[in-house]
């Protein structure tokens, strides 16, 4: 997918899914210290091509998370290769941290992550899956659905809204 070799994510567009198929995984990570944000450079538009995964590198593993649609996620462990091309339309590439919110988690430790859902009135989709969210000592970084692509933030939790949202505590 997206010319990333042995990348093969599995979407869920339900919170307690994905965070019961990741639980475990993400256990393991907690304590440990976000090492880099890895994102897929286009380098003819010298920007980030945000319908590529996020890879953030623990050390011990990387966990790679892409959006897509209205509420999909997907989650996946150590199946990019950093070191190896992106061969779809020979102009992707890997960058470290390009990101203010990648710079701003790394070398901090883990805490907590969840899952965010949005709340919402319509019957047909009470709620969405809509974010990653990594709790860091002295941090916050969200990996969000921004209309089928990624989005990241750092907003601090003391600002986020009140209400129409919910975490699913995933570790």
């Amino acid at each position: 997918m997206l010319g990333i070799e042995g990348y093969e994510p599995a979407w869920h567009h339900d919170a307690e899914a994905l965070a019961a198929v990741h639980r475990t995984r993400f256990v393991r990570i907690i304590g440990r210290k976000l090492r880099s944000g890895w994102l897929m450079w286009d380098m003819a538009e010298r920007g980030w091509f945000a319908d590529g995964p996020v890879v953030l590198d623990f050390g011990i593993t990387h966990v790679e998370i892409t959006h897509r649609k209205f509420d999909e996620c997907a989650i996946t462990w150590d199946q990019i290769d950093l070191n190896q091309p992106v061969d779809w339309y020979e102009h992707f590439d890997w960058r470290p941290d390009p990101h203010a919110a990648l710079r701003h988690a790394r070398g901090r430790i883990l805490r907590a992550v969840n899952v965010i859902e949005l709340i919402t009135v319509a019957e047909w989709r009470p709620r969405i899956l809509h974010a990653i969210e990594f709790l860091f000592e002295g941090a916050r970084l969200a990996v969000y659905n921004a209309m089928d692509e990624n989005g990241l933030d750092d907003v601090p939790e003391s600002e986020l809204p009140a209400t129409n949202w919910r975490r699913v505590h995933i570790a």
